[in-house]
């Protein structure tokens, strides 16, 4: 009678072995924690390139206004070359002006979405409008003002229009350094209206 007690501790140890070695691993819950709490944020850049973008449409926008504005030459008395004499010319600086200063105005909001991040879905609906209207204003400038340089340095025979970039060279230099900044500006108006359709995008409810 006196084995039976034996029997019995030594199959509670066997037993309590067994359970614990069919017991689920499962991690501690602190460790859980600690594994999504150490995801790095996400960050949207994307207002900030925006942001970068419209300053570079504001500073094309000034260095063709200023470039055009300041192409007079005088070579032959009494008949100076300026962009005053071409209503494309005109209308280029006309355009180029509102670019500028829709640059400085756009930069403005934003800053002010980019601190303000509840506001900047309907800020960017409303920009994107603006972004394309403001495209086609300049392309259009663009091209009428790379015709007028055009005749000036090729002109043409068919109407008897001379060429005049050999006699007035720095006049000519002037209007296509302007017409290659604003083409600048035009293919930065471009990437910014993507830019921002794909940030309006992003912000709709699926």
């Amino acid at each position: 009678m006196a084995a039976e007690p034996e029997k019995i501790e030594t199959a509670a140890p066997e037993a309590a072995e067994k359970r614990v070695a069919t017991a689920p691993e499962n991690p501690p819950p602190e460790t859980k924690a600690v594994a999504i709490t150490d995801a790095p944020p996400s960050y949207n850049y994307f207002p900030v390139i925006e942001v970068v973008l419209r300053v570079l449409v504001f500073a094309s926008a000034l260095v063709a206004v200023v470039v055009m504005v300041t192409s007079k030459e005088t070579k032959v008395a009494p008949l100076p070359a300026k962009f005053t004499h071409s209503p494309a010319l005109i209308y280029f600086v006309a355009a180029l002006s509102v670019a500028g200063l829709y640059g400085i105005i756009t930069t403005l909001l934003s800053v002010y979405s980019l601190l303000k991040p509840e506001c900047s879905t309907k800020l960017l609906s409303h920009l994107v409008i603006f972004d394309v209207l403001l495209l086609g204003i300049v392309a259009s400038a663009t091209g009428a003002a790379g015709a007028v340089a055009y005749i000036d340095l090729k002109g043409n025979s068919h109407v008897g229009w001379q060429k005049i970039c050999h006699t007035y060279d720095v006049f000519c230099k002037h209007i296509g350094s302007s017409i290659a900044f604003s083409l600048f500006g035009s293919v930065v108006l471009v990437l910014l209206v993507l830019l921002s359709i794909y940030s309006v995008s992003k912000k709709i409810p699926k």
